[in-house]
């Protein structure tokens, strides 16, 4: 447990760096699965790591994506000692559906109006995507099941915005309403602490929640010029052409 305090664990969660969701490779595959962290994304991840240099973690967890896994490795390789990395794929980001636009603005537009509708009955990601209530089920049982096994206090937890944005919304008890209002910049840091008590049976059980910080960016704490939202600031663009395709 962590120093001084008696069933207190503490999970870093992190968002992947940044990367290009609509590079040529992915426009043409028409998957965002498998995107890799863009030359500035492997910068956030070093600043991570460097902020994380003094950190001693029992054990890392990514999403098995290559942009999280990808994230984790930089994380870990800034460590003087690191566990091996570990993947969860209930972590894995909220499942999208299908949606037609025509320009970078109205994707924006479009998929910051999905996560304000989190919280209405049957909310899906997308037309025809996953529900959020399911995402933020199956991402709360992996933390859950992650806080019920033995022999570690702090832990590295490498996902998603959406992912992130749910368990962050879980953790305040407001529900599936609050999703929205948890910006996540690529790259951040979220600080969770535990307290865990025995529950029926002697299996360990949350008994309150702690949040600690959220959404820090080591390679800008002060978050100066960071003006945009963390969709507006991917999907930008400095030629100044508007059209996805």
């Amino acid at each position: 447990m962590l120093a001084g305090t008696t069933g207190r664990r503490r999970i870093y969660l992190m968002r992947h760096g940044n990367v290009d969701y609509l590079s040529p490779e992915i426009v043409r595959s028409r998957s965002t699965r498998d995107v890799v962290l863009s030359p500035k994304g492997r910068e956030e991840a070093s600043a991570a790591g460097r902020a994380f240099s003094h950190v001693a973690f029992d054990r890392a967890i990514c999403s098995g994506y290559p942009r999280a896994r990808e994230t984790a490795e930089i994380v870990l390789s800034c460590l003087a000692s690191a566990p091996a990395l570990e993947t969860e794929p209930e972590l894995a980001e909220i499942h999208g559906g299908h949606m037609s636009v025509k320009s970078r603005k109205e994707l924006i537009a479009t998929m910051s109006f999905y996560f304000a509708k989190a919280g209405e009955p049957g909310a899906t990601m997308m037309e025809g995507g996953e529900a959020f209530a399911g995402a933020q089920a199956r991402a709360v049982g992996a933390i859950k099941k992650i806080l019920g096994e033995p022999d570690w206090k702090q832990i590295l937890v490498v996902a998603h915005e959406g992912i992130n944005r749910l368990l962050l919304s879980w953790a305040t008890g407001a529900g599936l309403a609050a999703t929205n209002a948890f910006e996540q910049d690529t790259g951040c840091i979220n600080v969770l602490d535990f307290d865990m008590v025995p529950g029926e049976g002697g299996a360990p059980e949350i008994a309150r929640i702690l949040i600690k910080a959220v959404n820090l960016t080591p390679y800008n704490y002060l978050k100066h010029g960071m003006n945009l939202t963390s969709l507006e600031a991917i999907f930008s663009r400095e030629d100044g052409k508007d059209h996805i395709i």
